[in-house]
């Protein structure tokens, strides 16, 4: 079993995402999760995973428009294998680009 966790930054204004909704599913696309990121623009998912295919799917469009901001990136989905440690997936977000990446 595995741990999951993620953090979001709006690199654009150089502050974290907070309040942006992210959707945990299987690889088959089963719903496993939903969470809101907190004030530091975290999430942290406390059930353990089975290793394998996950999907994090980002609502960047609802997000970037509660702040009456454009983007180019209406949703932002990133299929993740979890290996049986702990994962944590850092996203550096802005309007017109992205860069996802594991951390630590």
């Amino acid at each position: 079993m595995t741990t999951l966790s993620t953090h979001v930054l709006d690199a654009a204004e150089g502050r974290p995402a907070a309040g942006l909704d992210v959707v945990l599913t299987a690889g088959d696309g089963t719903f496993l999760a939903a969470a809101t990121t907190d004030a530091d623009g975290r999430v942290a998912w406390s059930a353990d995973l089975d290793p394998g295919s996950h999907t994090l799917t980002f609502a960047t469009g609802e997000w970037f428009g509660a702040a009456d901001r454009t983007t180019f990136f209406p949703v932002v989905t990133l299929p993740v294998a979890l290996d049986g440690d702990h994962a944590h997936v850092a996203l550096l977000l802005s309007p017109f680009s992205y860069t996802a990446y594991r951390g630590s």
